[in-house]
């Protein structure tokens, strides 16, 4: 072997060598930067496809699909006009929880579209709303599941106020400007006494 072909060999050694050592900080840069992106969405989703490869590649599929979407701040009209709405949906809550509850829902799907989110199923609202609002996506699912849970039995008013507390959550995060830090939600009060209501409808 002359002087000649072993200094290429100790120079595409060395080359091998760099790519790999490249390759593997960009993947802890990714890595690195999905976590701060998606937050506790990051942990949930490697622990649902059982790899961080498979979690770190559905994230960036959903970051690439919400770059390619629309969005626009809500106007101070779009806000009142929520909030409103907002308002009524507490109100109807003293007679009608089940009815409030399924309300709220359709609220929710009302300020996506305002906000230029497409109307498509559940399973894709939450992965579209996880890239710009992983800290609350978690309240949007606790929300459906106690909708959901006992569809064809009776569901108590408690669990019918923590399905729409946990919908004011995401209703609150969903009227800040975009980019805007998160502020706390207004409370959720009942205000009658608890009574037992009847099936649950809540349309999806």
């Amino acid at each position: 072997m002359t002087n000649t072909v072993l200094l290429w060999i100790i120079v595409l050694a060395a080359a091998v060598i760099v790519a790999a050592i490249a390759l593997r900080r960009r993947t802890r840069m990714r890595s690195a930067e999905l976590r701060r992106q998606f937050g506790p969405e990051y942990d949930r989703t490697v622990q649902e496809l059982g790899s961080p490869a498979r979690a770190e590649r559905e994230l960036a599929a959903r970051a690439r699909r919400v770059e390619h979407l629309r969005f626009r701040d809500l106007s101070d009209e779009d806000r009142t006009r929520f909030e409103s709405t907002w308002n009524r949906i507490q109100a109807q809550f003293v007679d009608e929880p089940a009815a409030a509850v399924a309300r709220a829902n359709e609220l929710i799907k009302e300020v996506m579209r305002a906000r230029g989110y497409p109307a498509d199923g559940f399973e894709q609202r939450v992965a579209d709303l996880s890239v710009a609002h992983p800290e609350v996506i978690e309240h949007y699912r606790a929300a459906r599941a106690l909708s959901d849970s006992k569809r064809n039995e009776q569901i108590n008013t408690e669990k019918l106020r923590q399905a729409v507390v946990h919908y004011r959550v995401l209703f609150s995060d969903l009227l800040q400007e975009q980019g805007e830090a998160a502020r706390p939600p207004h409370e959720f009060h009942e205000p009658t006494p608890a009574r037992e209501a009847g099936p649950s409808h809540v349309s999806h």
